[in-house]
């Protein structure tokens, strides 16, 4: 019961802390923009904070509830993501910013549907693959959760939205992994997604340029390659202790949207390579007891359920770092509980209940 208890304590830690640190840096990075866009330094923070709020109500009731109430909604919440998806196809529905239709409006409000997939395709996998038992039979066992992946990274690159896409197809080729898939059919589909990857890199212009930004940024700096370098200088202006909460300089209409993807710089800027660390060991503590959950877990799909939200947040955290600090070419994601962005905000909080119900019911 005490390691039980020990466990709730340090994801409900973790996800309270990654909430307010990004509720702070969120004001930080965004009133000075805000105020020039809006004429109220408090406009994206007021959402933000009402976001926060919800979500860590979310994740309170989530934790409260038996996580075996998922497999009766699985399939229609799944249903429900992919017409959400199919909703932005339609001329006028969906709307656009940055050359992108990935929102749903509905007045003050948007709501960002690849989010809402992410975790219908968790809560379907788990569900299917704890009453699989054939997972090296390819055509019975492994094709059609190939199929059901293809349809939704479809969807998902028509708006288009690359970054969410590999994420979601990162998580289901760890969840078909761990439940027995045979090791030459995830590489002969990772490979074959890998030649897809290419050719839309290599059609589309925009990603090209991304791609080359990433290889060289400063042969364009004024462009392609102008974010990243932006971030780059915010890092490393920041030395070991930052220049101070509010203090940061490169937020300060150099780095596009700070709030937003690139809000971990702004972090290194204002409180140096001390609090990148600290970010990243919270990070990894919350995966780490996430991957617990998964291994004393009650029940096959509670194990499949906590492995596909642990890996949810820890790729997403993992594929942001690695943009912001050059590792990775430019995706569109966001640092989970951290960046502005209500949808994404709500669907991590409800995941870390989720983990905290398993944790609750799982064995010692």
């Amino acid at each position: 019961m005490h390691a039980k208890l020990w466990s709730e304590r340090v994801l409900i830690g973790c996800a309270l802390f990654l909430v307010l640190t990004g509720v702070v840096m969120v004001y930080s990075a965004s009133s000075i923009m805000a105020e020039k866009r809006f004429y109220d330094s408090f406009f994206f923070l007021k959402r933000h904070t009402v976001y926060a709020i919800l979500g860590i109500c979310t994740m309170i009731t989530t934790a409260k509830l038996d996580y075996n109430h998922i497999r009766k909604i699985a399939i229609p919440f799944m249903f429900f993501s992919f017409s959400l998806l199919i909703l932005l196809l339609i001329p006028g529905v969906g709307t656009e910013a940055g050359g992108a239709t990935r929102w749903l409006r509905f007045g003050p409000l948007s709501l960002q549907p690849s989010e809402v997939a992410k975790l219908s395709i968790i809560f379907f996998f788990a569900h299917s693959l704890a009453n699989k038992k054939a997972m090296n039979d390819f055509k019975k066992g492994f094709l059609p959760y190939l199929i059901v992946m293809g349809i939704f990274l479809c969807l998902m690159l028509m708006q288009p939205d690359f970054g969410t896409a590999m994420t979601v197809a990162g998580i289901i080729f760890i969840m078909l992994f761990v439940a027995g898939a045979r090791p030459s059919y995830i590489t002969s589909t990772f490979l074959l997604t890998g030649i897809i990857a290419y050719f839309l890199v290599a059609t589309s212009e925009y990603r090209m340029k991304r791609i080359l930004s990433f290889v060289d940024p400063w042969s364009d700096p004024q462009d392609t390659g102008f974010q990243i370098i932006q971030s780059f200088l915010a890092f490393g202006s920041g030395g070991l202790m930052g220049r101070g909460l509010g203090e940061g300089r490169q937020k300060l209409f150099y780095l596009p949207e700070p709030h937003t993807d690139f809000i971990l710089p702004v972090v290194g800027e204002e409180l140096g390579f001390i609090g990148v660390v600290f970010i990243i060991l919270v990070f990894a503590a919350l995966v780490l007891f996430g991957i617990r959950a998964a291994l004393k877990a009650y029940d096959t799909f509670g194990c499949y359920l906590a492995l596909g939200i642990t890996s949810m947040i820890g790729l997403q955290a993992i594929i942001n770092m690695g943009v912001v600090m050059g590792l990775l070419p430019t995706k569109g994601l966001p640092l989970p509980f951290v960046s502005y962005g209500g949808t994404s905000l709500l669907i991590n909080m409800i995941g870390v209940g989720i983990l905290i119900s398993i944790t609750a019911r799982g064995r010692t």
